[in-house]
């Protein structure tokens, strides 16, 4: 899972929050172009994300990483949907999580108790207004088939520096295998790297989490380093796998 807790290859849940005040490789067509790919594992599928919870004030000074928005709806093949994640998902996002808890906990730190629904719909509030505010992008994953169901969460978070984001997700037990994280993240590479001033998209994950390693290895992600993080989950070994892919230079150039 590429996630938001201190960082992996997950995004920010049900039980997680955006960032506040912080601070593949082949390019958007590429990333975009590839097709579904399967994850494997019981823990598969999953990337950082965060679970502090900001305040008003801090989202309002926090630091927005760039003047656009992405798309709050984004269309994917086979009836797979991301859109915004807003306060009126917060019970069906709340239900996700503490269906599949047993599946996240080893590799995200948030994942460790059942979130209360209050929890829930405090932290979709703060993803609200972190979107508003430019910091943080965050998505839930559903299926047309299954209407009001949530599959997985998906985040762009500006917690890696300027001109650029980094992507978390995670995918329910009884989705992954079936492409799916490696669709929407394709998406929202492609998306991201579309921002005004974002050149560069980073997806973390445990080196133990070789479900989640093989997205962004799929979609052209480069392995940039192998970087020491504290151990926040049962599964990591805290050695953290660092994937970067970045804006073609010519894009860069022209000041897209």
């Amino acid at each position: 899972m590429s996630q938001a807790q201190p960082r992996s290859c997950g995004p920010a849940p049900a039980g997680q929050a955006p960032t506040t005040g912080r601070a593949r490789t082949t390019g958007r067509g590429q990333a975009a172009g590839r097709g579904l790919a399967a994850g494997g594992g019981p823990a598969a599928e999953q990337a950082h994300a965060a679970e502090q919870v900001p305040t008003a004030a801090e989202v309002t000074t926090a630091a927005q990483v760039t003047t656009g928005r992405p798309p709050e709806l984004l269309r994917l093949p086979g009836g797979l949907w991301l859109r915004r994640r807003r306060s009126t998902h917060a019970v069906a996002l709340n239900r996700a999580v503490r269906a599949n808890l047993d599946h996240l906990r080893p590799w995200l730190e948030w994942a460790a108790e059942a979130p209360t629904r209050a929890r829930t719909a405090e932290l979709t509030r703060a993803g609200s207004a972190a979107w508003d505010a430019g910091t943080d992008f965050m998505y839930l994953a559903g299926l047309d088939a299954e209407p009001g169901e949530v599959i997985g969460a998906f985040g762009l978070h500006a917690r890696i520096g300027p001109g650029a984001l980094e992507l978390g997700y995670w995918v329910a037990a009884g989705h992954v295998g079936r492409g799916i994280a490696t669709t929407a993240t394709a998406a929202l590479t492609e998306a991201a790297l579309a921002l005004p001033g974002i050149t560069r998209v980073e997806i973390r994950c445990d080196r133990a989490n070789a479900a989640s390693a093989a997205v962004p290895r799929k979609l052209g992600y480069r392995l940039d380093r192998v970087a020491t993080a504290a151990v926040r989950a049962p599964g990591e070994t805290g050695r953290q796998l660092v994937w970067v892919t970045e804006r073609p230079r010519a894009d860069r150039d022209t000041g897209r």
